[in-house]
């Protein structure tokens, strides 16, 4: 079966990601694109630096050259927003990335983006999915990838060049320059080395790298930048006196930050920080966008400067799309990924990254500074995100109680209002809040709190729903 989630497809290589389940993805993807009629741009697939990845981005090119699709294929190891980027500027329908993103190294998959260079919304992948039933694997058709390139119908590309150079033109470039910043860049073992390095030596940045060997195993730890993760980048950090430690995860949309003092800043306060600079610093105006488990204090940040945030179920589509319709400035999720006005419309760890960069050298001040500046005007608030585990059959029972039935403990708080677009999140009313989602892929309850005291007390409020519910 081949199911789509909010980040894609994933499987476990070898079980679900085989040969022939890539070979169908294909021809789904051909057949819709022939009965919308936008084949005539063609389409672009990369890949990033799993297990047989290169593999599978020359299985689908196979089966979109039989079908008489123009297909471009990225001949480097391609971060997944340098896929969306590659989507937009050739106007084309469709693209994909042979990518598990942050998973662990046994999992490998394919993201879907669409016109302008944004993730594919559920429409669409459940359009694919009812393709995919209709197919008989048997009569898939495809040509041999090195045939399918000498007959003209597929064509290795490099396009890492009109992607940073578009980068380069929306910072401030020379700002940067003139500030020498030190810089310690963890790739994290995937695929952000070769355009961060470049964005970083071309702004004149001090630039040191740690862990960009090709390693399908990622070192031995989940490639996903986060507190746990990024030991080395902490300490590299405060041992070399760099001004900032910039970690992205495998398929680098997603981005992770150590300031100078060798803190891991955590995804809600790179997103809120950014939203706050690119506001007063840069003069910007608009909207911001995020998801049902994000920091609030972006919210306290638009009405400061008389704007609105608005908030979306979990799953990057649900920020593109929003953002599109608002014009929004600003769009993440406190998993670490984020986009910006007039770039693509998906996550891009690199352009954040860059964003970072300016932000210190048009400020001239250190990344704690700046957050501290934010902090004194907005105030700090405590996220705790946990993770309960219960038996698969126990799935039923705990949404019947919390869905149908509704009920809730007695968190001992004034509640304002509860919502169910997505999970349940209750809203209190000091403007703190609880939500509890179920994941798509395993029997796990994520609870995710933001209160206005300590993380303790986060905690605490997240053990009182898992207690409730005998988790």
């Amino acid at each position: 079966m081949i199911k789509f989630g909010t980040g894609g497809w994933r499987a476990v290589i070898g079980d679900g990601f085989t040969k022939a389940n890539i070979r169908l993805l294909a021809a789904a993807m051909a057949k819709k694109m022939k009965e919308e009629n936008v084949t005539e741009n063609g389409f672009v697939v990369g890949y990033d630096r799993r297990f047989l990845s290169v593999q599978a981005a020359q299985w689908i090119s196979e089966v979109m050259a039989a079908e008489g699709i123009f297909c471009r294929v990225l001949d480097k190891e391609a971060p997944t927003p340098l896929v969306m980027f590659t989507v937009l500027h050739f106007n084309l329908a469709y693209g994909m990335a042979v990518t598990a993103s942050h998973n662990p190294a046994e999992y490998n998959g394919i993201k879907v983006f669409t016109a302008g260079g944004r993730d594919a919304v559920e429409e669409v992948t459940d359009d694919i999915e009812r393709y995919i039933a209709g197919i008989n694997p048997d009569e898939i058709k495809f040509i041999p990838y090195e045939t399918a390139k000498a007959r003209g119908l597929v064509r290795e590309i490099d396009s890492q060049n009109i992607y940073v150079d578009s980068i380069l033109r929306s910072v401030n470039n020379a700002a940067i320059r003139e500030r020498h910043l030190n810089v310690v860049l963890d790739p994290m073992f995937g695929v952000s080395r070769r355009a961060l390095e470049t964005v970083l030596y071309t702004c004149r940045c001090n630039c040191d790298t740690i862990h960009t060997a090709h390693d399908a195993l990622f070192g031995g730890r989940l490639p996903a930048p986060n507190e746990e993760t990024l030991f080395d980048l902490k300490n590299f950090v405060t041992e070399h006196h760099m001004d900032i430690g910039i970690a992205t995860d495998g398929d680098a949309d997603r981005l992770g930050i150590i300031d100078e003092k060798g803190n891991y800043i955590h995804p809600n306060k790179i997103l809120t920080v950014l939203y706050y600079y690119l506001l007063k610093y840069k003069g910007w105006h608009g909207p911001a966008v995020r998801n049902i488990a994000t920091t609030h204090i972006l919210d306290k940040i638009a009405e400061a400067f008389g704007e609105i945030c608005y908030e979306v179920p979990v799953g990057f589509k649900y920020i593109s799309a929003k953002m599109q319709e608002k014009d929004a400035v600003i769009g993440g999720e406190s998993s670490g990924g984020l986009t910006v006005r007039g770039h693509i419309r998906g996550k891009d760890g690199i352009y954040a990254a860059s964003l970072m960069l300016e932000m210190l050298a048009l400020t001239g001040k250190s990344l704690s500074e700046v957050i501290e500046e934010m902090e004194e005007q907005f105030g700090k608030t405590a996220i705790t995100e946990q993770n309960y585990h219960f038996p698969a059959e126990r799935k039923a029972e705990l949404q019947k109680i919390l869905y149908e039935d509704k009920l809730l403990p007695d968190f001992g708080k004034t509640i304002d209002h509860v919502s169910y677009m997505d999970g349940c999140k209750v809203y209190f009313a000091d403007n703190e809040w609880l939500i509890a989602r179920f994941s798509g892929t395993e029997p796990l309850l994520r609870i995710f709190c933001e209160v206005n005291t300590t993380e303790e007390d986060a905690r605490d409020l997240a053990d009182k729903m898992a207690n409730f519910l005998n988790l």
